[in-house]
């Protein structure tokens, strides 16, 4: 038996699992791993990766670099020129990173599903009473990183960034066994919400991309600042910057959750359900005309 198939075996154990990386003071080993991850002394990035790919499905070959200064060089890494293309139709919303889909579908009096049985209020995710009316009986979509997978994300659509509201929170593990657990975990970590108008139909579009333990870092390319667990404020951070479909928006410092809200009338593609694998670029959503 390798290392690798043992340690998936115990990590596999649902009760295991959620003591591992929930009943362990998160926000210390978080800003602990967050300090050690930017280290550049070749032994401990070395040592850092070699350990990640133990515990990951990690490739690399999609990356622009081939070496990396650090385990959080190599975790924010950016991808070869192709290796995603954006759909370029404009009646599409494009998935804005890659990730796994979870619970999505109709927004049903402002609440919305993180699993089957565990509804929360888009109020407690986002803070702000106007915005979640907005999306009353919107469209969402969960789309979960993986620590492995690619962690930046991208503009959905031709927009413009208008409004960021940093929350800050805790820092509880966002996979499937915690999510199944721990009810509104979402609206317990931390997380910003980016508020985006779409120049084709001037819809409101928010994406909010949720922190977890190892991942409470979240960097903007709009803003000349990093979101993290020692972020002070401002809370509400005015923006009013353009961004073209497939651009870079922002990233990850260590991965987690992007939940996308779209308005109503919006519908996720067919060819999608919860559990399937999506790339960035990929359609997402059919972007649907205004109400009047």
């Amino acid at each position: 038996m390798t290392v690798r198939t043992l340690i998936s075996q115990v990590t596999g154990q649902e009760n295991l699992n959620f003591l591992l990386t929930n009943r362990v003071p998160r926000r210390w080993l978080t800003l602990f791993v967050g300090r050690l991850s930017k280290v550049r002394n070749p032994i401990v990035r070395e040592t850092s990766i070699a350990i990640w790919k133990l515990f990951s499905d990690l490739d690399l070959s999609e990356a622009r670099k081939s070496r990396f200064d650090s385990l959080h060089d190599c975790f924010t890494r950016e991808l070869k020129e192709g290796a995603r293309s954006v759909d370029p139709d404009p009646n599409v919303l494009t998935s804005p990173c890659d990730g796994i889909i979870g619970a999505c579908g109709q927004v049903t009096d402002g609440m919305v599903l993180q699993a089957k049985g565990f509804p929360y209020p888009v109020l407690d995710l986002v803070g702000d009473p106007a915005l979640a009316e907005r999306y009353r009986h919107g469209t969402y979509v969960t789309l979960r990183l993986t620590s492995s997978m690619y962690h930046r994300f991208h503009a959905p659509a031709d927009l413009c960034v208008e409004k960021v509201t940093y929350i800050s929170g805790d820092t509880w593990n966002v996979n499937p066994i915690a999510l199944k657990r721990i009810e509104r975990l979402f609206c317990k970590n931390e997380r910003a919400a980016i508020e985006c108008r779409l120049e084709r139909t001037g819809q409101l579009l928010t994406l909010v991309p949720v922190a977890a333990i190892l991942v409470a870092s979240i960097r903007l390319r709009f803003i000349d600042v990093t979101l993290h667990l020692k972020y002070q404020g401002p809370n509400r951070i005015d923006c009013n910057a353009r961004v073209a479909k497939g651009a870079e928006m922002g990233w990850f410092e260590h991965g987690s959750t992007i939940i996308v809200f779209a308005p109503p009338g919006m519908t996720l593609c067919a060819q999608w359900k919860t559990g399937d694998t999506i790339r960035m670029g990929q359609r997402l959503l059919n972007l649907c005309a205004p109400h009047p």
